[in-house]
């Protein structure tokens, strides 16, 4: 079974997801990177140029691609639940982690980002407060846990991770480090 990792920009996905990979002894994948990989150039020029209609396209072929896969970690996009084939997806082939930060400290973690572009010009944490309202209910929907990130180191995030897939019987409590309170 695949691991998924979905939640707000930000959040910590591609970061954890690698790390979890690597103590997993997984393949990793970010489906942004296979995403600008594939189109040939950055997300912020695709989307500027044709549109985002046609960037979810692209997004939701990767998607359905990288679930079909076996034993992967995955870090998807921040809009990658906005399309119910992307969630139906993820939830029916992979075991998912929402990484949930609120908007204020997504913001502060962000706010030196020049390549996400629906957090370009304006008022950036208005646009995360905008988008958390959105996409909340539907990281909730597609996730099978939740793990809160208010402000935890990445060890302490690949930890809850890790605990919550070991206490699920998702993995061998072998391959959960010590620092949880195991060994």
């Amino acid at each position: 079974m695949n691991i998924a990792l979905v939640g707000m920009p930000g959040c910590g996905k591609s970061t954890v997801g690698r790390q979890l990979a690597r103590q997993l002894g997984r393949d990793f994948a970010d489906s942004d990177a296979e995403i600008e990989q594939q189109i040939g150039c950055s997300i912020r020029e695709y989307f500027d140029r044709e549109g985002e209609a046609a960037f979810r396209d692209v997004e939701q072929k990767v998607i359905a691609r990288l679930t079909q896969a076996d034993g992967l970690v995955l870090a998807t996009g921040g809009g990658a639940v906005l399309r119910p084939e992307n969630r139906d997806a993820l939830h029916g082939r992979c075991t998912v982690f929402y990484l949930r930060s609120t908007p204020e400290e997504l913001a502060r973690r962000l706010r030196h980002d020049t390549q996400r572009p629906l957090l370009q010009g304006g008022n950036p944490l208005f646009k995360l407060r905008t988008l958390f309202r959105e996409r909340d209910p539907l990281y909730r929907r597609t996730a099978h846990y939740v793990v809160e990130t208010p402000r935890p180191s990445v060890p302490a995030l690949l930890n809850m991770v890790l605990m919550q897939l070991e206490l699920a019987g998702l993995v061998d409590p072998s391959q959960v480090p010590a620092t949880i309170g195991h060994g």
